[in-house]
């Protein structure tokens, strides 16, 4: 573990810091696609200073679930005190943990309800080192000031390769003919073995994932249709249809790349799989709840659906090992004793490369919160951020003021800070919290103490940081 700086209130000369690299939040590499990845890079910025927490205790994060070794490593070099767990852990033990940390670091196992958010007073930030963030209540944590950052394009390449190469499976039936030899047992066979090529993907939700892997089926020959509830502009000669049944009227191949909403909740049931051509075949890398798995499994039974290849279920493990059962998904053995299926335990985002991408995305968002208050990229709070302040500029101070977005706020937030010269200020509002960020300059320890105090006691106040 790293020691941690010294970032208690300081009464000597607040321009004694060392410099540091920023991150500027608008660099990053986007691909041809105006839905492909983005990926973080730290450019320098010239003389740029390193700003504190003002009555904080040093910064203490918690991860959980064998966040990336980048990750990690980022996190440290700041100088928090980063404590790091391979495993997810049991409610109780987690708010035991929770409640003295100011960062936590999760994936898809960790779930943070409100009764686990009510006992973490010191926390400030949330890192999803993932693309989904339902396992977070994220109203609550706005409500509390909390932000939550996730990484929604980093792993997008990795499942749309694992998706094409299932398609290959599926079609091809690698996974029977495998598990034959695996057995002693040569059944060389070409019926219903097919060619992917000449043959339609239909794409349900055409984001980050979906837009990717239009591109690579199209480059193998496919056909590609998709459909999404707002109209997109098609990458290659891909076409958007207007409805989820004309999609699957027309695809040999159904994937879906939905979140998990009510809406898509069951998307996939009973009257879906009537709906597809006989003998095509689905694929869920999304979210466990988007596809009825007995509909599925009757679906395959009764010949309708050719194949099937599942990363994701109602229910996961929060761990490795003899997990899934019947006690974890009551249809587990029917389910695995279906021919041609593919079953894989969430791995859609598992590569070395989509990983180290994660670490260092979120990793860095939560970085330029705790140092900046830059709320760019997060999920549940208004999108804010100020140009890093420099070594120029010693005796400055960040306020930041998240509130109840009601009338009245800023006039009395105004009166506090006033007295003072506000370099710059920029403030916005997502629903019912406000978000302000104001640079002051010209101010003291006693002074920041001041403003602090006053703003603290604003019946308006969520949280109050004062960076300098």
């Amino acid at each position: 573990m790293t020691s941690a700086k010294d970032i208690r209130p300081r009464t000597d000369d607040l321009a004694a810091q060392a410099q540091y690299l920023s991150t500027s939040p608008s660099a990053s590499f986007h691909s041809p696609s105006s839905h492909g990845s983005a990926l973080t890079r730290t450019i320098p910025v010239a003389n740029a200073k390193h700003l504190k927490p003002f009555a904080t205790q040093d910064i203490k994060v918690l991860l959980l679930e064998n966040v990336n070794q980048t990750g990690r490593e980022i996190l440290q070099q700041q100088g928090y005190q980063v404590e790091f767990l391979k495993s997810s852990l049991p409610e109780d033990e987690l708010i035991e943990k929770i409640r003295d940390v100011h960062v936590i670091g999760i994936r898809s196992k960790t779930k943070l309800t409100a009764r686990i958010l009510k006992e973490a007073k010191n926390l400030i930030v949330i890192g999803c080192f993932c693309i989904g963030t339902n396992q977070v209540d994220l109203q609550y944590a706005a409500d509390q000031g909390i932000a939550v950052f996730n990484s929604p394009f980093s792993n997008s390449r990795s499942v749309a390769e694992l998706v094409i190469g299932e398609i290959i499976v599926l079609a091809r039936q690698l996974g029977d003919r495998s598990n034959e030899m695996h057995n002693g047992t040569w059944n060389k066979v070409s019926n219903k073995c097919w060619e992917i090529r000449g043959k339609t993907l239909g794409i349900i939700g055409y984001g980050h994932i979906g837009a990717q892997l239009s591109v690579l089926a199209e480059a193998m020959g496919l056909s590609v249709i998709f459909y999404d509830v707002i109209n997109l502009m098609a990458l290659g000669t891909a076409r958007q249809v207007d409805t989820l049944e004309a999609l699957l009227a027309e695809a040999d191949f159904v994937t879906c790349h939905v979140p998990e909403l009510a809406e898509t909740k069951g998307m996939i049931g009973p009257k879906q799989f009537e709906q597809m051509k006989n003998g095509s075949y689905l694929i869920n890398a999304s979210r466990g709840t988007v596809v009825d798995i007995p509909a599925l499994i009757h679906a395959m039974r009764s010949g309708k659906v050719a194949g099937a290849a599942l990363d994701v279920y109602p229910n996961e493990p929060a761990g490795n090992g003899d997990y899934f059962n019947n006690e974890l998904n009551e249809w587990g053995t029917d389910l695995r004793s279906l021919k041609n299926l593919i079953l894989t335990p969430h791995i859609g985002g598992s590569t070395e490369e989509a990983q180290r991408a994660i670490g260092v995305e979120v990793a860095q968002a939560l970085t330029r919160y705790v140092n900046e208050g830059s709320t760019l990229g997060a999920v549940n709070l208004p999108e804010v951020a100020l140009r890093s302040l420099t070594m120029d500029e010693p005796n400055h101070a960040r306020v930041i003021y998240i509130h109840k977005n009601i009338p009245g706020v800023l006039r009395k937030v105004n009166e506090i800070i006033g007295d003072h010269n506000v370099d710059k200020q920029m403030t916005d509002s997502r629903g019912d919290v406000a978000y302000l960020m104001a640079d002051i300059s010209n101010v003291n320890a006693a002074v920041i103490k001041d403003l602090y105090e006053r703003l603290e006691s604003l019946n308006s106040r969520i949280m109050t940081r004062i960076l300098y």
